[in-house]
């Protein structure tokens, strides 16, 4: 079992940058696909960027060519920088993971809050 902790989350004006990490104890980590799914008041939660165990990469439209998802299984810790942030990027961001892509994320954690201020 995996058990994740954000940090990273903060305040920073429109088009600033924040690097957001995840960090997981547990074994078997580089196993599993991991993602980021922001959720913002009164809005379900979303996935808009993903990075399988194999390393390849997914982003939602709106967050291509802002955004990077990477991961280093040596640290244990999936990462997503946020560049060219918009007040729409506003959110609590969870890290999420699943064990294989036929199964759904279900390792979840308590989520950082980021806040862009126009």
């Amino acid at each position: 079992q995996v058990q994740l902790v954000e940090s990273g989350g903060g305040l920073v004006q429109a088009g600033g940058s924040l690097r957001l990490s995840c960090a997981a104890s547990g074994h078997f980590f580089s196993s599993y696909d991991m993602g980021w799914f922001p959720q913002a008041p009164g809005k379900q939660r979303e996935l808009v960027a993903a990075v399988t165990s194999g390393g390849s990469t997914n982003y939602v439209d709106s967050v291509k060519g802002r955004f990077t998802i990477s991961r280093d299984n040596s640290k244990n810790t999936v990462y997503l920088q946020m560049n060219s942030l918009k007040p729409e990027d506003t959110a609590v961001y969870y890290c999420a993971g699943r064990r294989s892509s036929m199964l759904p994320y279900d390792y979840w954690g308590q989520g950082t809050q980021v806040t862009v201020s126009s």
